[in-house]
């Protein structure tokens, strides 16, 4: 398979170089020899509580890309935050979906690993606050229902969902009880994100 970001730095023209000088800093030495370029676009932010811990899962994200052959790149994208954004987090969906699309098109990207949460930051392969058994609002799912119409049936688009579970467990005191629940979902989610992570890199390097 021909690699996307070969058009960045494939040849030995002077562009292929500007830009292989430019992203040496940080990566292998190796990093633009066919080895798949992989976004990690992510809406971590303390403004946002749904999405505060993804840096973390984004770490085990890096971690699975480098074990699998990528390289991680980081891609801060716009985080749209329920509890704070005025008067309302909907009026900029749609400019949070349009950024991160022409970002991604704009760069050497192979493939991406979108973190986010909530149903604002609706462009997602993994989130937390979800609603699956044994949580509060249990069968209350909207978020997975709309991305596998949208991306998946209607684009035509391959979809991995990570899910840890009860993300706002250890900052609401209401929530004390179901900590051991959502330490051991957070376990899982790191581990699967690793793993996806992985298969990625693999499918883009067969």
């Amino acid at each position: 398979m021909t690699l996307r970001s070969a058009q960045w730095y494939g040849g030995q023209d002077r562009n292929a170089y500007i830009h292989r000088a430019w992203m040496r800093r940080g990566v292998p030495g190796d990093a633009f020899t066919g080895r798949p370029q992989i976004a990690l676009a992510n809406t971590a932010s303390d403004l946002t509580p749904c999405n505060a811990h993804l840096d973390e899962v984004a770490a085990s994200v890096r971690n699975g890309v480098y074990e699998a052959g990528g390289i991680p790149l980081d891609l801060p994208v716009v985080s749209l935050g329920e509890t704070n954004v005025r008067p309302t987090a909907m009026l900029w969906r749609n400019m949070a979906a349009m950024a991160t699309e022409e970002m991604l098109r704009a760069n050497p990207i192979d493939g991406v690993v979108l973190l986010g949460g909530c149903d604002k930051t609706i462009l997602v392969a993994s989130r937390g606050g979800s609603y699956a058994p044994g949580t509060p609002r249990e069968g209350f799912e909207f978020v997975r229902n709309y991305l596998e119409a949208v991306l998946h049936r209607t684009l035509g688009m391959e979809l991995d969902f990570i899910v840890p579970e009860l993300t706002l467990a250890p900052r609401n005191p209401a929530m004390a009880e179901l900590i051991p629940l959502f330490e051991d979902s957070r376990k899982r989610a790191f581990e699967d994100a690793a793993l996806k992570a992985g298969e990625l890199v693999e499918r883009l390097s067969a």
